[in-house]
């Protein structure tokens, strides 16, 4: 399918594929107002805070793309994009969208779930640059065994349980009543969903397949994209190995961007945050751990990830985590510039 559309789309002249990314970014913009719309009615349905939803659902949704291609490219032997997209994606997660969505609206943080998804989320960042420390593999450099890969889906099995558990919780549910007060006395067109769900008891399953479509349009949207770029970039003399350690990181990361630049204009920051959260995790214990647990080699780690990628990594996340946890309960523009301002270095470095 890839090969098809990298072979239907290079076929194109570039004025064309100038088109094309103009269209997919709309469609991308369509999907994700979709999406978040529908998640927001279904956390209110559900008595599920927001931020759990974003953390839960919205992030599974969001994070295929990067399952996708990492997959295919470890499959096909390609372990460099495969980690370099899950990598570049958690640091583009972090600095690049929520710094963006924090000039678009207010990011409000919920503690609660900062100490619990938050938490795991900054554990799981620290276990994947301990897996590929050199000293942990039998080679002369660093190797994500399948083994660790197989650990990683198990952990995220155990993820999903707990996250589960938790919007069951008397905490949550007192959050999520706090949340629908709020939404049915915002008199807006984009925020009075809360009142049209008091008002209409929809059936729940129109709204579950309006949002699978928002993710399929997301998902659908950035693989022409991605490709798209790539094809463009590589006419106008921009390396292979830039594109993926770029390029491919951010392409997949569009639908975080996207659905948190949206939720953030609408109002719905607490989605945005927990996106990312959840996303974050998934980058490790989803895209990483699916990508190692199909190849029989594992996935090597390359000499220089522990020159840029891996300390970038941690520390975006650690500013991030500090952020979310101070008391002034959201994520300021400034502390977004901030996140913005080491993304932005990080990607300068890489064309060092």
């Amino acid at each position: 399918m890839e090969e098809l559309l990298s072979t239907y789309l290079g076929s194109f002249p570039t004025l064309l594929l100038l088109m094309v990314i103009a269209l997919t970014l709309f469609t991308l913009c369509k999907g994700a107002d979709i999406l978040i719309d529908e998640a927001v009615l279904l956390s209110l349905h559900w008595g599920v805070p927001q931020m759990i939803v974003g953390a839960t659902i919205v992030s599974l949704g969001t994070t295929l793309p990067e399952a996708s291609v990492s997959v295919l490219a470890a499959f096909n032997g390609n372990a460099d994009l495969a980690l370099g997209n899950a990598i570049g994606s958690i640091i583009a997660n972090t600095g690049l969208i929520i710094g963006v969505a924090s000039m678009f609206g207010r990011l409000p943080v919920d503690k609660l779930v900062v100490e619990r998804q938050g938490k795991i989320q900054l554990g799981t960042v620290f276990l994947l640059a301990l897996v590929s420390l050199p000293f942990l593999s039998p080679g002369p450099g660093g190797n994500i065994s399948r083994p660790v890969g197989i650990l990683f889906v198990i952990l995220l099995a155990a993820y999903i349980i707990l996250s589960i558990r938790w919007t069951r919780s008397p905490e949550s549910t007192q959050t999520s009543q706090q949340e629908f007060l709020t939404a049915i006395d915002v008199e807006t067109p984009e925020k009075s969903i809360g009142h049209d769900l008091k008002k209409d008891k929809i059936s729940l399953l129109p709204r579950i397949l309006k949002m699978t479509f928002g993710v399929a349009l997301v998902i659908i949207s950035s693989k022409i994209l991605i490709q798209s770029v790539e094809i463009t970039a590589l006419r106008v003399g921009v390396p292979q190995s830039i594109i993926a350690a770029t390029l491919v990181a951010f392409g997949t990361s569009l639908p975080e961007l996207f659905v948190a630049v949206n939720s953030a204009r609408k109002g719905h920051g607490e989605l945005a945050i927990g996106n990312i959260v959840g996303a974050n995790t998934l980058n490790v214990l989803f895209v990483v751990g699916s990508a190692a647990a199909v190849t029989s080699n594992g996935l090597l780690v390359p000499t220089n990830y522990y020159r840029l990628q891996i300390p970038t990594m941690l520390i975006i996340s650690l500013l991030f985590f500090f952020f979310a946890k101070k008391g002034y309960n959201e994520i300021t523009k400034n502390e977004g510039l901030g996140l913005l301002t080491v993304y932005l270095v990080y990607l300068a470095l890489n064309y060092v």
